[in-house]
């Protein structure tokens, strides 16, 4: 049996005075984020809000300065990170490319894309979108079929994603597709692709949540031209590429703090009641929550060290979507909602979080698949 540690790790010592940046950037914002907006947490869009974080240099923080970055460490982009969250902040413009495309460009991508992509993403200029769900794949990474044909100069692409976060707002999707026929192997034959969201024959179609707001969309590609300048590392080795860019996508504080507004409404509301019930129910939710804390700032630095810690990322992702879930459930068994007394802002903030809550857990990877990760990194299967 593999063994498994999370090794302490520490926020830097500089941790106070950015959050105080962070702070001072949101208070000059947040007078146009309605409560529902903030509820919704990083998939929030302000345009000018993201403008203003990449002025700052609150964007691309790890990446070198050459390319629009700052160079700071994975633990003083956490804190930024932290902070931005705990607030409810919209930051689903920028979301994708600083938190794991901006990365990989910089680990596969060729001098040219960084010139090209970098500096602009760290501006919040550019925004990325992830193309990698499929219809009727699930969370089956490996049976997805969009295929990319080889062609004079480049490659067409036929097929279609979804759930893609974005996608309306994106001027660019990294397209993970097969580029080669299936064979024995089931993690052979995939490539990353850059294709332009405005390129012929891409077709982008509105998916309406719950809440009734447009957070995915599908997209269709027929016979989409995409140019060799336009792949990302090495043709065929796209499942390793994606695989390591999942772990910053499932390590993060944003697989456990989604629902944080909430838990705040909660904590508001027991200042004003007192009641047992309710402090007993922010007392459970906040030592969990500190648990999975510590649990993600470790991860933060292993990556700082330059590890993979991709089993320790699915754990705190897998443990974060049940806490993320339980809070909206818990607000509703120890809140009245119906009742007049109780705070509009958390009344809105529960509604909102109800109605999101069921895609917690899809995101990054359902929880059976995270779960089989596990199993394996442990060698239990």
């Amino acid at each position: 049996m593999h063994t498994l540690a999370f090794p302490a790790a520490q926020l830097p010592a500089n941790a106070e005075g950015l959050r105080q940046s962070v702070r001072a950037i949101i208070a000059k914002h947040r007078q146009g984020w309605p409560v529902d907006q903030r509820a919704r947490s990083w998939t929030g869009v302000d345009r000018d809000f993201t403008l203003a974080l990449g002025k700052a240099g609150f964007i691309g923080m790890c990446w070198p300065q050459q390319y629009g970055g700052g160079e700071h460490s994975a633990l003083e982009r956490y804190v930024v990170v932290e902070e931005l969250l705990a607030a409810g902040a919209p930051v689903a413009l920028h979301w994708a490319a600083d938190r794991q495309i901006g990365p990989m460009l910089l680990r596969c991508g060729t001098e040219e894309q960084k010139q090209r992509f970098l500096p602009a993403m760290a501006k919040g200029e550019t925004y990325f979108c992830l193309g990698m769900s499929e219809p009727n794949s699930g969370s089956d990474l490996a049976s997805v079929s969009t295929f990319a044909e080889k062609v004079d100069g480049g490659y067409k692409v036929n097929g279609s994603k979804i759930w893609t976060s974005g996608a309306d707002r994106a001027q660019f999707m990294v397209l993970f597709c097969r580029t080669a026929a299936k064979t024995d192997s089931r993690h052979a034959g995939f490539s990353q692709l850059i294709v332009p969201m405005d390129a012929p024959g891409v077709e982008i179609t509105p998916i309406i949540d719950l809440s009734g707001h447009r957070t995915f969309n599908q997209v269709f590609f027929s016979d989409v031209l995409v140019p060799d300048a336009d792949l990302v590392g090495t043709e065929g080795n796209g499942w390793k590429q994606v695989t390591s860019e999942l772990s910053l996508e499932r390590s993060g504080p944003d697989r456990f703090l989604s629902a944080y507004p909430l838990l705040c409404e909660l904590a508001r509301a027991l200042a004003k009641s007192r009641q047992p019930s309710l402090a007993e129910a922010l007392g459970r939710l906040v030592s969990r929550l500190f648990i999975l804390r510590s649990m993600s700032i470790s991860v933060a630095g292993m990556l700082e060290r330059g590890e993979d810690p991709a089993i320790q990322a699915a754990i705190v992702k897998d443990l974060g979507s049940l806490l993320e879930q339980d809070i909206p459930e818990i607000v509703r068994d120890v809140v009245e909602l119906d009742d007049p007394s109780v705070p509009e802002d958390l009344r809105v903030t529960a509604r909102e979080t109800m109605l999101i809550a069921p895609a917690y857990p899809l995101r990054g990877g359902t929880r059976e698949i995270l779960r089989g990760m596990i199993a394996r990194g442990l060698g239990l299967r």
